[in-house]
């Protein structure tokens, strides 16, 4: 939407998920175990090559990239990862989307009930807001001529594409593209073989509708919440369905 940033946008411009992600080699190694549950090879495990993808590129050290591998698929007695996933509600309607990867349940839904309490959000029950997204893979391209990309994409297998931020660099811009979940290697790989480089690819759950956030204070506080739970060891990724206008945005950075 021209003149609005989605919680995706905005934590990409902000580099919150890199940021967070290379700080906290806990959540990569907790991500990479439970993708390795399917398999330890990520040439046949397509979720464990997505996880360690991004943990390489955030400068995880291979030997810890190798350790999680091991726990995760049972090479070693380090102990049982699983995915949990979190619904809830922040300030303004917002509905969020928290995926955890965790050896404690009972450490970490505590952690997350927390940070939505303290921000103005409440947590659901599991299907309270699931409705409100799909599942897609997304991948983000770096696109000098932007009809060009999005000629190529629709070519490689995309269901749709979106212009992303404009870059600092030169003028290059993105290009968001959206593909059927099963389809994200397929289309990343063909996008490759026509010499894009993706700077992200990855499952994501993308939002029908969205709800846009007019008010500063609540902008602030939904900002805060989904600060918050980034910053959580076990939480891998989240998603939410609201748009905060650029006029609040540059109130908040201000």
């Amino acid at each position: 939407m021209s003149g609005h940033s989605k919680w995706a946008s905005i934590k990409h411009q902000k580099g919150i998920k890199d940021a967070r992600r290379g700080a906290s080699f806990t959540k990569f190694a907790n991500l990479i175990s439970v993708a390795a549950r399917a398999g330890a090879d990520p040439d046949s495990n397509f979720k464990l090559r997505l996880a360690v993808d991004l943990a390489r590129k955030s400068g995880v050290p291979n030997a810890n990239i190798e350790r999680a591998i091991k726990r995760g698929s049972g090479q070693d007695d380090a102990g049982t990862f699983e995915e949990i996933t979190y619904e809830g509600y922040g300030p303004g309607g917002a509905a969020i989307i928290v995926e955890t990867a965790t050896d404690n349940r009972n450490r970490t839904a505590p952690e997350v009930r927390s940070a939505f309490s303290k921000h103005g959000g409440s947590l659901g029950t599991p299907g309270s807001v699931a409705y409100q997204f799909s599942q897609r893979g997304v991948i983000v391209i770096p696109a000098a001529d932007l009809e060009a990309a999005t000629m190529d994409a629709i070519e490689a297998g995309a269901e749709d594409v979106e212009e992303g931020r404009r870059s600092a660099e030169a003028g290059e811009g993105q290009l968001i593209v959206y593909t059927k979940p099963t389809e994200l290697d397929a289309v990343r790989k063909a996008l490759a073989a026509k010499n894009y480089q993706p700077e992200k690819a990855e499952l994501s759950f993308e939002p029908g509708t969205t709800v846009e956030i007019t008010d500063e204070a609540a902008a602030r506080k939904l900002v805060r919440l989904m600060d918050a739970l980034d910053e959580l060891d076990d939480v891998t990724n989240t998603y939410a369905n609201f748009d905060i206008s650029a006029a609040v945005m540059e109130q908040l950075a201000g």
